[in-house]
């Protein structure tokens, strides 16, 4: 038997560096690189670095050796390989200048298939959907680029018509449930079969090239290269499921870009906005089994007797998606032409509504701003001159705060020109132990908490207007003397209470004294004072100590931190350092909104300072 050498087993046989991957697979890096995506074999990060590289004590790029195995079975390789022959026998061609013998060549260039690695890493349905989030993120922004080097224009068609495909199954199905303005975009929330797929539309602007290349779109591109394949069989899917029509009828401006819309950044985003305003033809008209199949399942949850609270709490949601999906049902809205069209007209299509806008500026309208029976005219600007008494002028926000309280809230904190309520994320987790949490978001929340703020509101204002009528009176008295007072008053109750307790342990010698001469007397005191211990008394607030709290707390830690064995102390100082980072962003952001708070309040002082 031979004598294993070192290196010869254990972690150094599991690894493989990144040059050891490119020999065994005969491949360039790019190539390497395209194929490690396509795929979804990532470098590992072994446990003992210098045992996986050998010895080696440099950092190196390590895959695993069964990965690298897997890819060498993968038809992928053979294509690739032929890209590269296909180069070098080009490049011969127009070295000669034999051009009939490249045309030829390039009549018959190999075309990279992935459909089978796709049902390969998603087996089935649901797995792709649950891995939707990032896919349909990056094929929404890159389906508003413009044509560069490494994206073509006709990817960015692919994915400005998978994108619209994906949206108009949301809007069909009435999946949508939360969304958000953030920095970065609009967030939306669907649920697509039980899933919930969250993903980014970015603000429009007008594309700019950087002139450092910061981000490397090659590599991106690559991703959007699969994402386009999957994300075609997830549509083709859930149209066949919605009973609709695939691919739908399109106008085939949007799918195909003009070269006027390829100029014009406005044309281009306005026909994409159009086409979510057109109606999808379905299969057959019968949607009665889907139907029939809902009220089956509100019956058999309200129908359980001895309902657990898992099931309640099951109806309960039910009842509030079936109310969420009609939610702007019988309204009609007018968007005006400096609000941005896109994520309004698809969160009004989802919840039932109808929409327009002006049709002389943008394609896609389906009714005039002078139509009666418009409900929300939707404007961002502090006042219009010609207003219709029949309809609300609103603010935008007003239309993402329906939707995320799941009902139509009152019109009149959002007229035109009033200042907004805050816009609170719906995707804050339930555990808000130690971090912050807006006083608004208390107020949702706990049902009682708007009142309770609301008179504390009220009560400092009256507080501030009656220091400010105190200092109009006395504007001699200082400073100083206050203090003094406060620690004159402070002696005197610590006195009084000196004086007390002598009175109290005098008057109790005194009853020692009166039992030891008199005992029938002392049975009569006891048996008055057990009276007053049975008797109702009305109760103290007990206020405790903050101080001696928070020393307690501190004490109680120590104790668990020296409970903790050796081998979980690691971890715990990790979990103790993320703590206390969550307790200090929570403070800045408490400091934040307390200067704010403050800020305001002086604002309104002197805007009655003023008016006085």
């Amino acid at each position: 038997m031979r004598r294993l050498k070192k290196y010869d087993t254990g972690t150094a046989t599991h690894y493989v560096t990144r040059k050891q991957a490119l020999n065994k697979l005969q491949l360039s890096l790019n190539d390497f690189r395209r194929l490690c995506i396509i795929k979804g074999i990532y470098p590992r990060e072994p446990k003992n670095r210098r045992k996986a590289q050998k010895g080696a004590s440099d950092i190196k790029i390590l895959y695993h050796a069964k990965d690298i195995r897997f890819l060498l079975h993968e038809p992928i390789v053979w294509t690739l390989r032929k890209y590269k022959i296909f180069n070098r026998q080009t490049g011969r061609d127009r070295a000669l200048k034999d051009f009939r013998k490249m045309k030829r060549r390039l009549d018959r260039y190999p075309e990279l298939k992935i459909d089978h690695i796709v049902k390969e890493r998603y087996p089935t349905f649901i797995d792709a959907v649950r891995d939707l989030d990032d896919c349909l993120t990056l094929l929404f922004l890159f389906s508003t680029f413009p044509s560069l080097k490494f994206v073509p224009r006709n990817q960015s068609n692919l994915c400005r018509r998978l994108t619209i495909e994906f949206m108009h199954a949301v809007i069909a199905d009435k999946a949508l449930r939360k969304v958000f303005i953030s920095i970065k975009g609009y967030y939306f929330q669907a649920n697509v079969k039980g899933q919930l797929v969250t993903w980014i539309i970015p603000h429009y602007y007008p594309f700019k090239e950087q002139p450092k290349e910061e981000v490397d779109f090659k590599v991106m591109s690559i991703f959007v290269e699969f994402y386009t394949i999957m994300l075609g069989f997830v549509n083709f899917r859930l149209y066949h499921g919605l009973n609709l029509q695939y691919p739908p009828q399109i106008p085939s401006s949007v799918t195909e870009i003009s070269e006027e819309s390829s100029r014009n950044e406005n044309q281009f985003v306005s026909e994409r906005i159009a086409a979510l305003n057109v109606d999808i033809l379905k299969m057959s008209s019968s949607t009665t089994e889907a139907a029939e199949e809902e009220t089956l399942d509100m019956e058999l949850l309200s129908s359980t007797s001895a309902q657990s609270e898992k099931v309640e709490q099951m109806r309960v949601e039910a009842l509030e998606e079936k109310k969420l999906k009609t939610l702007f049902e019988g309204l009609k809205f007018f968007i005006n032409r400096e609000v941005p069209r896109e994520p309004l007209v698809f969160i009004i299509r989802c919840f039932g509504g109808q929409v327009s806008w002006d049709k002389v500026l943008f394609p896609g309208a389906t009714f005039d701003e002078t139509d009666e029976s418009i409900t929300h005219h939707i404007a961002d600007r502090p006042n219009m001159g010609k207003q219709f008494i029949s309809r609300d002028y609103i603010q935008p926000q007003w239309v993402f705060d329906c939707v995320n309280r799941r009902t139509l809230l009152p019109t009149n904190l959002y007229f035109l020109g009033v200042e907004l309520p805050p816009h609170l994320s719906p995707f804050t987790a339930e555990n808000t132990e130690n971090s912050y949490v807006p006083p608004e978001e208390a107020a949702l929340n706990e049902p009682e908490a708007p009142e309770v703020e609301k008179s504390s509101d009220e009560e400092d204002e009256s507080d501030v207007e009656e220091e400010e009528e105190s200092e109009e009176e006395k504007p001699a008295e200082k400073a100083p003397e206050k203090k003094k007072k406060k620690k004159q008053d402070k002696i005197e109750s610590s006195t009084d209470a000196q004086l007390e307790k002598a009175y109290w342990q005098e008057r109790k010698e005194a009853e020692k004294e009166d039992a030891e001469e008199n005992p029938a007397n002392a049975k009569e005191k006891r048996k008055e004072e057990l009276k007053q211990k049975m008797a109702v008394k009305t109760g103290k607030v007990h206020q405790e100590d903050a101080a001696q709290v928070k020393k307690q707390e501190i004490q109680e830690q120590h104790l668990h931190a020296r409970m903790v064995k050796p081998r979980h102390r690691n971890l715990f100082r990790k979990l103790l350092k993320d703590k206390l980072q969550k307790n200090k962003e929570r403070r800045i952001l408490e400091n934040k909104r307390r200067r704010i708070d403050t800020e305001k309040r002086d604002e309104r002082k002197k805007k009655r300072k003023i008016e006085d």
